[in-house]
């Protein structure tokens, strides 16, 4: 199962996701549509995927992955064919809008829903190894996708990308998820202390947890997206911040690879509040160093490294205060703010440097949204759940 996801996580992510990173300017130069409009049509995508992942999750928990994940797939083939082919802006938000619903499906949320139930006391072996591998769907399909922009055009890079959803996704989902499924019944008391999936979700320290993985969202992908400008503002070349950029995933593949100690040696609450004060510290760091582009590729690297990090605190965290049992509809719910948050992020950065005068200021105010998301963490945790 793990191979399974694993594999077509890269191509899913390869394909819905990091490919528009390497076809933007292309398309935007083509179409003769403003960079504004292009990029606003996949950040609706982001939206969309968001609030569908509610109702997705709790299909997940009811007739698990395989055909949710499988449908998902099938639906993302007609959507990403209106996205290569569509002769207007209108229809290129449509094509978006919908492959927004085939994200819910098919990236890490409907995965971790998986593993999680799936990996028993080993899914957190399960869920480091699927980042790991999953984290190569950037350095796979970015490059991919720019050598085929550049031989036959957007247009025709995503329609020879999309080949990858027919021959690789869909099969897979079908074929590699076919194993055992118990359904959850959501009205029934099923997490580790005997409440329902509902009351949980209104429970504080629920709400809390979704509003502390909303705000980390909000300073993290601010901060990821306008990396380049702001080290560019501090005196580095535009190639050396791309090369930070870069090495910032470098810092992610070394927080998850030691992600299972630092869990077997912190509390649930202990790691949520650390990793987000890391972020919070890093990216404060960031604006304050002295222009040196070793130090700002150091602390960008450490910034990765949370990173790195949270994705793991935030794929467990159902699992370490509630157990699994409803994991798909809970974790649904806790996303669905952090995709909206994640998708305005960095539109979010860029009026903050604009209102505060220079790239360093906004990170300092990014910064201090995720100190906030941390004193939030700090009581995300139900009683019972905190060792």
């Amino acid at each position: 199962m793990v191979v399974v996801l694993s594999t077509v996580q890269i191509v899913s992510w390869g394909v819905l996701y990091y490919a528009f990173a390497a076809l933007q300017s292309s398309i935007t130069a083509d179409t003769g549509w403003s960079a504004v409009a292009v990029t606003g049509a996949f950040s609706t995508a982001q939206l969309v995927s968001g609030i569908v992942g509610v109702r997705v999750g709790r299909r997940l928990d009811d007739v698990g992955p395989r055909r949710v994940m499988t449908g998902a797939s099938l639906l993302a083939i007609p959507e990403v064919l209106a996205v290569a082919l569509a002769p207007t802006l209108a229809v290129f938000y449509v094509g978006w809008i919908l492959t927004g619903a085939a994200m819910a499906g098919t990236l890490y949320p409907a995965a971790f829903a998986a593993l999680t139930r799936w990996g028993g006391p080993r899914r957190v072996r399960a869920l480091t190894t699927l980042t790991l591998v999953a984290g190569l769907a950037s350095t796979v399909f970015a490059p991919l996708a720019a050598l085929l922009d550049d031989a036959l055009g957007w247009r025709q890079a995503y329609l020879v990308l999309l080949g990858g959803l027919v021959v690789v996704t869909v099969p897979l989902h079908w074929w590699g998820l076919a194993h055992p499924w118990r359904p959850v019944h959501h009205d029934d008391p099923g997490t580790r202390h005997g409440a329902t999936a509902g009351a949980v979700a209104r429970s504080a320290p629920f709400v809390l947890l979704a509003a502390a993985n909303a705000l980390t969202a909000l300073a993290v992908f601010a901060v990821v997206i306008n990396l380049v400008p702001m080290l560019v503002e501090q005196g580095m070349s535009r190639n050396l911040a791309a090369l930070a950029l870069g090495l910032g995933g470098v810092g992610q593949v070394v927080g998850r690879l030691g992600y299972a100690r630092f869990a077997a040696a912190t509390s649930v609450t202990a790691r949520g509040v650390v990793v987000l004060a890391g972020v919070a510290v890093t990216t404060a760091a960031l604006a304050l160093a002295p222009a040196s582009s070793g130090l700002l590729i150091m602390i960008g690297m450490a910034l990765g490294l949370a990173r790195g990090v949270y994705t793991l605190v935030q794929a467990t965290a159902v699992t370490d205060r509630w157990g699994p049992a409803s994991y798909g509809a809970l974790n649904g719910l806790l996303t669905a703010p952090a995709l909206v948050a994640a998708a305005a992020a960095p539109f979010a950065g860029a009026v903050l440097a604009e209102l505060l005068g220079s790239w360093a200021h906004a990170f300092l105010a990014l910064a201090g949204v995720a100190a906030l998301a941390a004193v939030l963490m700090a009581y995300a945790t139900p009683r019972a759940a905190r060792t």
